[in-house]
């Protein structure tokens, strides 16, 4: 078992009756990392959370927690794990302090070392002032560090996050991504979720499940090279005909966007820029725009999205 790898999932499925939630998800979280879990409305995100986070027993398939299998020894397995559902688990009517101190013995946590505990995991979470505030007096972004405080109380190996900024205004959300990359230094963390940029800026890994599926496991730097699309956006006062852009060396294919602008597509060697612009100045086109063009992730999430739905109803 290589210590480096703290959970280990191994053709995960699970079905509700007939229907097909997750279909044989294999992936591994690395020690130190932070994988975002992304997939649109209906992927299967939640169910795998769940299963992983042992509240919902798979149909086939393992998962193993810090090296311990999450079936055979759940109650070992659970220890490594801190987990934030989508709905914070939050007692509104307790202090902060209150919530934090039942968690903790929730976790097993001894009693003498209960107060350095919640005291810890308040200082962590930006919660160094609320202690004696009722939870249901504090805004949104604070509930939000109350329940990622309660996941890493007892210290877990593993934090899972789901949702974790759903409902935060732009200030929180920022604060919420700033608490989950300094948590990282200590706890390897899988974050779910449907905002696309703050994956991008919070994680070191994605991976994206479509239909229960896994369609992209990959690392912000293999992304990054991924969203370099090879293509240029051209303007031109004088457009030619599409045929005659196709004809420039290196220009693979070419859509016409209208109003004298196209997309050239060509091989990521092979940047025809310098001759689109010399075709416009010898033709008197009025160049306008030469503009390289890059995918976003949205740009790649659809696509891999798009293609499964095509081959599903093919």
């Amino acid at each position: 078992m290589n210590p480096d790898v703290l959970i280990d999932v191994q053709q995960l499925t699970r079905f509700y009756g007939t229907h097909r939630a997750v279909h044989e998800l294999s992936f591994q979280l690395h020690r130190g990392e932070v994988l975002g879990f992304l997939g649109p409305n209906g992927a299967g995100k939640s169910t795998t959370m769940q299963m992983i986070s042992g509240n919902l027993a798979p149909t086939a398939g393992s998962v193993s927690i810090n090296g311990v299998d999450l079936l055979d020894h759940p109650l070992q397995a659970k220890a490594a794990l801190g987990y934030l559902p989508e709905q914070p688990p939050l007692y509104r009517e307790l202090t902060v302090d209150e919530y934090l101190r039942y968690c903790a013995r929730l976790n097993r946590i001894p009693a003498a070392q209960l107060p350095t505990a919640v005291a810890t995991a308040r200082e962590r979470c930006g919660l160094a002032d609320t202690g004696r505030r009722l939870i249901g007096n504090l805004s949104k972004g604070y509930q939000q560090r109350v329940g990622i405080a309660q996941a890493i109380i007892h210290q877990p190996a593993v934090v899972i996050l789901d949702e974790p900024t759903v409902g935060l205004d732009p200030i929180q959300v920022r604060e919420i991504r700033s608490l989950i990359r300094e948590l990282s230094a200590e706890h390897s963390v899988i974050l779910s979720s449907h905002i696309l940029t703050e994956v991008q800026a919070t994680c070191d890994r994605v991976l994206i499940i479509h239909q229960g599926e896994m369609v992209l496991s990959d690392s912000i730097d293999g992304l990054s090279r991924r969203m370099q699309q090879a293509s240029l956006r051209v303007g031109l006062r004088f457009p030619p005909t599409p045929t005659e852009l196709e004809n420039i060396a290196g220009v693979k294919s070419v859509d016409d966007l209208t109003a004298g602008r196209f997309r050239l597509h060509h091989a990521p060697d092979e940047n025809p820029a310098e001759d689109v612009a010399k075709a416009a100045v010898q033709h008197g086109w009025g160049l306008l725009e030469l503009t390289p063009e890059q995918a976003s992730l949205e740009d790649i999430f659809v696509q891999l999205t798009r293609s499964e739905n095509l081959e599903a109803t093919a």
